[in-house]
C-alpha cells in the first residue's frame, strides 16, 4: 500500500516507517508539521526543521506545513497536509508513530476517515521498554533532544538511547512513574542514523535552551 508518514524526525515515527516497509508497504512521502507552539499537544518541536535533511538521506519527498500550534485548530493544518499528500503522492493511508496517546491517535483517525484513508499505528500499545530494546536491536542511533519532567535535566540532552539509557529509565519509571519511552511527553528524540538512512547524519551545530526540568536542544545536521 502507498502510505504517507507523519514524521517528526524522532524515534517513534521513524521506527513506524521501518516496520511499515518491512511489511512491504511503500512510503510515498513524509509529512512534517512545524508548530510555533513548543508545547503542542500534537506535534514534536525540537529540531523539527531537520526533517528535511532526514528526508534527503531516506530519499523520500517531504511535505512541510506550518501551524500556530493552537490546540484543536492545529488539526486543520494537519488535515491540509494529509490532503496534499493524497492528491500529490496518491497515498492510500497514513502511518503514525503513536504508542499510547489516545488524544493523538483519535484525532488522526478522524482525519483519515474524513479523507477516506487507512490509518496504521504499528507501535500502538507496544510495551515501552520492549520498544526501546527493539530500536537498539534494529540499529537505530537516537539521541534525546528535549526533556520535560522531574528529575530530568539538561544533562539528558544528547544522550544516546542504549542499554544504559534503558536501565536509567527503568529506574525512573519505578521511582517517579515516568514513561520509559517518553510517552507522557517526558522526553523527545531525534534519529541520527537507522537502516532507512543512506548515511549517518552529522551534527554541525546545536542550541540548548530551558530551565529546571524543561530543556530543549535544537540541532543542525548535515
Amino acid at each position: 500500500m502507498k502510505l504517507g508518514l507523519l514524521f517528526s524526525g524522532g524515534k517513534d515515527s521513524t521506527y513506524a516507517a521501518y516496520l511499515a516497509k518491512k511489511k512491504k508497504h511503500k512510503i510515498n512521502c513524509l509529512i512534517s508539521i512545524h508548530s510555533e507552539n513548543k508545547d503542542s499537544y500534537m506535534f514534536h518541536t525540537p529540531s523539527i526543521k531537520q526533517t528535511k535533511v532526514q528526508s534527503n538521506v531516506m530519499d523520500i519527498p517531504l511535505i512541510i506545513i506550518k501551524t500556530k500550534g493552537i490546540k484543536e485548530i492545529e488539526l486543520k493544518d494537519l488535515e491540509k497536509a494529509i490532503k496534499i499528500a493524497k492528491e500529490k503522492y496518491k497515498i492510500q493511508g497514513i502511518v503514525t508513530g503513536a504508542v499510547a496517546s489516545v488524544y493523538q491517535a483519535a484525532r488522526i483517525q478522524k482525519i483519515c476517515d474524513k479523507l477516506e484513508l487507512e490509518c496504521f499505528n504499528p507501535l500502538w500499545q507496544k510495551d515501552q521498554i520492549e520498544l526501546l530494546e527493539e530500536l537498539i536491536k534494529a540499529k537505530f542511533n537516537i539521541i534525546i533532544t528535549g526533556v520535560a519532567a522531574y528529575p530530568l535535566n539538561e544533562k539528558w540532552l544528547g544522550r544516546k538511547i542504549d542499554t544504559n539509557f534503558i536501565k536509567d529509565v527503568k529506574n525512573l519509571k519505578e521511582k517517579y512513574k515516568i514513561n520509559p519511552a517518553g510517552e507522557g511527553g517526558e522526553f523527545e528524540s531525534f534519529v541520527i542514523n537507522c537502516p532507512l538512512f543512506k548515511r549517518k547524519l552529522k551534527i554541525i551545530d546545536k542550541k540548548i535552551t530551558g530551565e529546571k526540568n524543561n530543556w530543549k536542544m535544537d540541532l543542525k545536521v548535515e
